[in-house]
């Protein structure tokens, strides 16, 4: 009963934990369609509700802001912005936070590409890492050895963890995915990505919490 109770809640639990998500973030970008004059809502010219036309909206938003801010003087209109939001004590430090991370994430096409083993704390302990990027200027000119940036990611909270600096030649580099190495971290080892070793041998276990 034991198993076959565990087998139906994998099945169930992540299926309504995502309809419950994707639920909320249409939800949410439904209320785009508030912008829009009520006569020209397509809830008033339809006569009925269609759930998802908020998501259109939001992407064509998300599209045209791009397009504005993408030049000269979008950018001033977007400094103008900022200026005016670091000014307000609290928001300035989220919104810095947040812009912050995205811009790591998205300006170099190195960020957060591959997962690393490393033996961190110490010699031989080893745990999951992932490049940041390539170490360049006077850290990298100081060094004896090539070295990469690493972040060590805390379990279970993978946004906060440690920034080392590794030689290139003291670091594993897995064939895993990054999402694959979050959800190891996430679970605290608990759910292992499958591989595929050389040689055609079984591969690993999915999770330790398999039923079958």
């Amino acid at each position: 009963m034991k198993r076959y109770l565990i087998a139906g809640l994998l099945v169930w639990v992540p299926l309504g934990v995502t309809v419950m998500v994707i639920n909320l973030l249409v939800g949410i970008m439904d209320k785009t369609l508030l912008w829009l004059p009520e006569q020209y809502r397509p809830d008033t010219l339809l006569g009925f509700h269609v759930p998802g036309i908020g998501v259109v909206l939001s992407v064509i938003i998300v599209l045209g802001t791009g397009v504005i801010v993408a030049n000269l003087f979008g950018r001033k209109l977007v400094q103008l912005w900022e200026r005016m939001l670091a000014r307000i004590p609290l928001v300035r430090t989220i919104y810095a936070s947040v812009k912050q991370i995205l811009e790591t994430v998205f300006s170099s096409g190195q960020s957060f590409r591959k997962v690393l083993l490393v033996e961190y704390p110490r010699r031989g302990l080893w745990t999951l890492a992932f490049q940041s990027s390539t170490t360049q200027g006077e850290a990298q000119a100081k060094t004896t050895a090539e070295v990469i940036n690493v972040f060590i990611p805390t379990t279970p909270n993978p946004t906060s963890g440690f920034f080392i600096m590794v030689p290139r030649d003291d670091v594993i580099e897995l064939d895993m995915s990054v999402d694959d190495g979050l959800k190891m971290i996430i679970s605290a080892g608990v759910m292992v990505p499958q591989w595929q070793p050389p040689g055609g041998e079984k591969p690993k276990a999915v999770s330790d919490a398999s039923v079958s």
